[in-house]
């Protein structure tokens, strides 16, 4: 081998170690990314389960209400169009 052969070599092998620490870098970061993608998709989950729970729980009563007092939930629901309307500036 001459010295040209080696300078060459060196730092090709120089570069790969380099590279090998950034693909070491770029692998936890990758798993740590997953892995908090992984807790946000059990947490939407277990708020969606929440939401699902409070829809089945109140929606009857609300249903209920309605069903008892018509024009009332027709001037609630007129008054809070208002409200929204103005509070968007619609």
């Amino acid at each position: 081998m001459n010295s040209e052969t080696m300078d060459s070599t060196s730092t090709s092998n120089g570069a790969n170690s380099g590279l090998n620490g950034t693909g070491n870098v770029v692998k936890r970061v990758a798993q740590k990314a997953h892995e908090a993608v992984d807790k946000l998709e059990q947490t939407v989950a277990s708020g969606s389960e929440k939401v699902t729970g409070w829809q089945e729980e109140y929606g009857g009563v609300v249903r209920e209400q309605v069903k008892d007092n018509p024009l009332t939930a027709l001037g609630i629901a007129f008054a809070a169009g208002i409200l929204f309307s103005r509070i968007l500036g619609r």
